[in-house]
């Protein structure tokens, strides 16, 4: 006896149909899954069982082979709970087989047959459209995160029993789905208006927002830095429904959707004692996406910079330059997409007072020497936009004046980018800071004077061949929030400003 059920495999943030086929033959009573499987379906052999038997379902007596097609793909997950009970009930004729054809199963299941909400189901159901079935049968909990794919048939059942009725055309799912939760709205918790005084880091954002670029903050305790950094999303433009979709997916296959579509970008703050695993993704199983991944179209922020590990901090390096992080294992690579601003927050010192005209520094040179150490010069080399940012004076901190709302930087941000996508249309990019060197050689347009002011910087400041690239791309984001059509020498000298402040040879950066 034989039956044949779909099911994906969800490997990276990709969906691959697999064929789960279970055979009911003479032998003693057994299950017996072949195919890759890993620990969580090894473990499904456990759990099928007493869920078939409580959904007053029977478990046929004899010995069960399933088998995971293609065989060479190592399948993880609780997933596969669902797809193999219901291939062997299809084996054993309890269920007919005209549905398990055209709809693709996933969802893991209790002890007493109920089905769980499962991670990963939005790449569940683009792998079944990309396949061309009529839809998925999912738990309840994953409803409205599979019907973010159009033209699929989405079942949302609470039972393998409800799931067998299904099949049988006894239970119609219509009735008992659950109304879809109101897609998320971009937060106002917080406004840029709240933020007193320091006018260039203000502005910086700014550019940074404008352009998506990197930014790193270099200043005493208390002067600002985390409270603007939280407040980079507010001045960012709302995100396209592609970029939605690539950030849902990405925190579908993370375990950590608990609704729709998620509609406001990321930002993502992970603690310095982080792994280099936990930042860039990995596991020794089930390979998962890291924070650097799910501040995708968004932001990351790694505050007290030079507290993380060097490991993690220097695998940085390829997503910050190509928007992707590959993580290799025995088994395979798996590629999650990494396309975020970067925005750090850094101490001058140990103490954080080093250059304070108020405060003395009481760190030994050594301590300092180690302390900026951490942070290499490629790394650095990365980061377009670096500011010093003072203590906030009496008056700033005594001043009730708000400063400019987040809505009035946002509009601007929003004219500087629409300048962008026009000016890359025809191309992968969509701002500044994702443009290769040579296109951000040919997209430059410079003034004559502004390429005499960038000429005499490239001695002047030593600049590497990444950094006169990425000078070249704040000063285009700077022109586009003037609306200028060529850079300016005032373009470049501001843009310029960013790379010498703080420049890794006065922070003595090594690597």
């Amino acid at each position: 006896m034989y039956g044949r059920v779909f099911a994906v495999a969800v490997v990276g943030i990709q969906g691959r149909l697999i064929t789960v086929e279970a055979h009911v033959g003479r032998g003693l009573p057994a299950l017996t899954l072949a195919g890759l499987p890993g620990v969580a379906i090894q473990d499904a052999r456990e759990r099928v069982r007493p869920a078939v038997e409580s959904s007053g379902l029977t478990w046929p007596l004899r010995r069960v082979v399933v088998n995971l097609s293609p065989a060479g793909i190592r399948k993880e997950g609780p997933g596969f709970d669902l797809p193999i009970a219901l291939g062997v009930l299809a084996a054993s004729a309890q269920v007919p087989a005209t549905l398990l054809g055209s709809y693709a199963f996933a969802g893991e299941l209790s002890l007493k047959g109920e089905l769980v909400a499962t991670a990963g189901i939005l790449p569940v159901a683009m792998a079944a459209a990309a396949g061309r079935l009529k839809g998925v049968v999912v738990p309840e909990g994953n409803a409205a995160e599979a019907a973010l794919v159009e033209g699929l048939d989405v079942v949302a059942a609470p039972s393998l029993a409800a799931v067998a009725g299904f099949l049988r055309r006894s239970w119609s799912p219509s009735a008992e789905r659950p109304p879809p939760r109101p897609e998320p709205q971009p937060s106002r918790d917080v406004d840029l208006a709240e933020v007193r005084g320091q006018g260039m880091a203000r502005r910086a954002l700014e550019i940074a927002a404008a352009g998506g670029h990197n930014l790193l903050m270099v200043g005493p305790p208390g002067a600002g830095k985390t409270m603007l950094a939280r407040r980079l999303p507010t001045i960012l433009p709302a995100m396209t429904r592609q970029e939605a979709l690539e950030v849902t997916r990405l925190h579908s296959v993370a375990g950590l959707l608990s609704g729709g579509l998620v509609a406001v970008r990321p930002f993502r703050s992970p603690h310095h004692s982080i792994s280099a695993p936990g930042l860039l993704g990995g596991g020794s199983g089930f390979l998962r996406p890291g924070e650097a991944s799910l501040a995708h179209h968004g932001v990351l922020f790694l505050d007290e910079l030079n507290e993380f590990r060097r490991d993690a901090l220097e695998g940085l390096r390829q997503p910050l330059e190509d928007g992707r992080v590959i993580v290799a294992r025995a088994s395979g690579a798996v590629e999650f997409p990494a396309r975020f601003a970067l925005v750090a927050a850094s101490n001058p010192c140990p103490c954080g007072f080093e250059g304070d005209p108020q405060r003395m520094c009481r760190c030994l040179p050594n301590r300092v020497l180690a302390y900026r150490q951490r942070l290499s010069g490629p790394l650095l080399d990365r980061i377009d936009l670096h500011l010093a940012m003072p203590r906030l004076s009496r008056a700033e901190l005594l001043g009730t004046e708000p400063g400019e709302p987040s809505a009035a930087v946002r509009s601007r941000v929003e004219h500087a980018r629409a300048r962008q996508r026009s000016s890359l249309s025809g191309t992968p990019w969509t701002c500044n800071a994702q443009m290769p060197g040579a296109l951000a050689r040919q997209h430059a347009r410079l003034t004559d004077a502004a390429e005499a002011v960038l000429s005499l910087a490239v001695e002047s400041l030593l600049l590497s061949g990444r950094g006169f690239d990425r000078a070249l791309k704040v000063a285009r984001t700077i022109a586009d929030l003037a609306g200028e059509e060529r850079i300016q020498v005032e373009h470049m000298q501001e843009a310029l400003s960013y790379r010498a402040v703080p420049s890794s040879e006065e922070l003595d950066h090594t690597g």
